[in-house]
C-alpha cells in the first residue's frame, strides 16, 4: 500500500422485504455475487455465489437465506471477505434477483424491499429498489481493487428485466453505461 488510505477488507450486503399478503404466492429475493479477474474484468464471472453455494475459497458466503421474507430484520445476508480474495480478482459485483417461480415478478411488486451495504458498522449504501420497479434483477454494489491492491466500493442500482434469471449472472458484470 502506498499511502495511508485503507480500503475495504470485509463487507456485508443485506436485503429485506415484507412477506406477500395471505393467499398470494410468496416473494423470494436472492443475493448473487460474481467475481472477475484482471484478464476479463467486465466479462463472464469466474464464479458466482448464491443460495446453496459459496466461493471456492470461502471468502464470499451467503449467511442467511429467506424464501418468503418472513425473517426478522434482514432476510438475506452475504459476507464478502475481500482482503482474503486472491490477487487475480479485481472486481466483485453483487446483485439481487426476484425469483420467477410463480410468474413474472418485479421489484415493483415486492412489498417494502430494502438493501444495505456496510463495512463493520459503517453503512456504505442503502436503497429501496424504487429506481428499478420494472426490473426482475438488479446490480446493487461493485467492489473494485485499485492499483495499490485496496478494495473500493462503488454504489449503484442498475436494473435488468429478463425472466430467464440464468442470464443475469452472465451479464451483471458488464460495464455500466
Amino acid at each position: 500500500m502506498s499511502g495511508i488510505s485503507k480500503g475495504i477488507d470485509k463487507a456485508e450486503v443485506s436485503v429485506k422485504w415484507d412477506p406477500s399478503p395471505a393467499g398470494e404466492d410468496p416473494t423470494d429475493l436472492d443475493i448473487v455475487a460474481g467475481t472477475y479477474t484482471s484478464d476479463d474484468p467486465y466479462g463472464a464471472p469466474v464464479y458466482v455465489v448464491h443460495f446453496d453455494s459459496r466461493s471456492p475459497d470461502g471468502t464470499i458466503n451467503l449467511n442467511r437465506d429467506s424464501h418468503d421474507g418472513k425473517g426478522f430484520g434482514w432476510d438475506e445476508v452475504m459476507t464478502l471477505e475481500l482482503e482474503r480474495l486472491d490477487a487475480r480478482y479485481v472486481r466483485v459485483v453483487v446483485g439481487v434477483v426476484v425469483q420467477q417461480r410463480y410468474g413474472h415478478h418485479t421489484f415493483g411488486r415486492v412489498l417494502r424491499p430494502a438493501l444495505r451495504v456496510r463495512e463493520g458498522y459503517t453503512v456504505l449504501a442503502e436503497d429501496d429498489f424504487a429506481g428499478v420497479p420494472d426490473a426482475t434483477a438488479a446490480t446493487i454494489a461493485e467492489f473494485v481493487r485499485d492499483d495499490d491492491g485496496e478494495w473500493r466500493f462503488r454504489a449503484g442500482l442498475t436494473g435488468f428485466d429478463d425472466d430467464d434469471l440464468a442470464t443475469f449472472p452472465r451479464v451483471m458484470g458488464r460495464a455500466r453505461a
